[in-house]
C-alpha cells in the first residue's frame, strides 16, 4: 500500500475552544485511537485533503514532533455547508495486528456486455477489508471484461490473498444492465428474423415480376 507523511503537532489543551482555534489556524485537531492510549494532535487542513481526495487508500505515517507513529484513516467529519474538515479520527497499525479498513474499488478491462450496448454500474465504490498492513492493497482491481448484459460481480466471487472480505457476500459491486439501445437492437434482431421468416418461400404471382418496385 502507498503511503503519505502527514506532520502534526501535539495538543495538550482539549475542548472546543481550543478546537475552534486550532481550525481558524488552518489545521485539523485530530485524534489516534492507539493500542496503549490515545494521541490527540492537530495537522495542518491541506496536509489531510492529500489523504482524503485521492482514488486509492493510503498507509499514514503521523510525524508529530519527531515522532513517527503508523496509523491509518478511520473517520472524518466535515462542516455540513463549508465542507471544511473538522475533525479526523486516526487508529495506530501494529505489524501483527490485522487491520479492517475500506479500500476503494478500480475497474479495469472493457466489458462485452457495454460493448453490446449494456450499461455498466459500479454498485459498491469501497469494499471494507481486514487484513496486516503489509498486505493491506492501494485499491481493489476488478476485471470487467468478460461481464455480458446481467451479468455481475458480487463479493463473493472476489478472491484475494491474505485479504478477507468483510462485506455480505451477496452484495453486487458491479454488473452490467440492458440500456434501450440493446433492448432497440434486440428488437430489430428479432424483426429481421420474423420479417424473413415471413417472405421465405413466397412465390411470385404468374405474370408478376419479382423486380417490380
Amino acid at each position: 500500500m502507498k503511503t503519505i507523511e502527514i506532520k502534526g503537532t501535539l495538543r495538550n489543551e482539549l475542548g472546543k475552544k481550543h478546537a475552534r482555534q486550532v481550525r481558524k489556524a488552518g489545521n485539523v485537531p485530530c485524534i489516534i485511537y492507539g493500542k496503549e492510549k490515545n494521541i490527540n494532535f492537530s495537522a495542518q487542513e491541506n496536509s489531510i485533503k492529500k489523504l482524503v481526495f485521492t482514488p486509492d487508500a493510503h498507509l499514514v505515517h503521523l510525524n508529530l514532533d519527531g515522532e513517527v507513529t503508523r496509523a491509518i484513516l478511520h473517520e472524518i467529519q466535515f462542516h455540513p455547508v463549508t465542507d471544511r474538515i473538522l475533525h479526523a479520527d486516526f487508529v495506530q497499525v501494529f505489524a501483527d495486528k490485522p487491520v479492517t479498513m475500506n479500500i476503494p474499488v478500480a475497474i479495469t478491462g472493457d466489458s462485452v456486455g457495454v460493448k453490446a450496448g449494456g450499461r455498466l454500474s459500479v454498485r459498491k465504490r469501497n469494499l471494507k477489508i481486514r487484513a496486516l498492513a503489509e498486505n493491506l492493497p492501494d485499491n481493489i482491481e476488478i476485471n470487467v471484461s468478460s461481464l455480458k448484459i446481467n451479468d455481475s460481480i458480487k463479493v463473493g466471487n472476489l478472491k484475494k490473498d491474505k485479504i478477507e472480505f468483510l462485506d455480505s457476500k451477496i452484495a453486487t459491486v458491479v454488473m452490467v444492465s440492458s440500456s434501450r439501445v440493446a433492448i432497440k437492437a434486440e428488437g430489430e434482431a428479432e424483426e429481421e428474423v420474423t420479417s424473413g421468416e415471413g417472405t421465405e418461400g413466397t412465390e411470385t404471382p404468374a405474370g408478376e415480376s419479382a423486380d417490380r418496385e
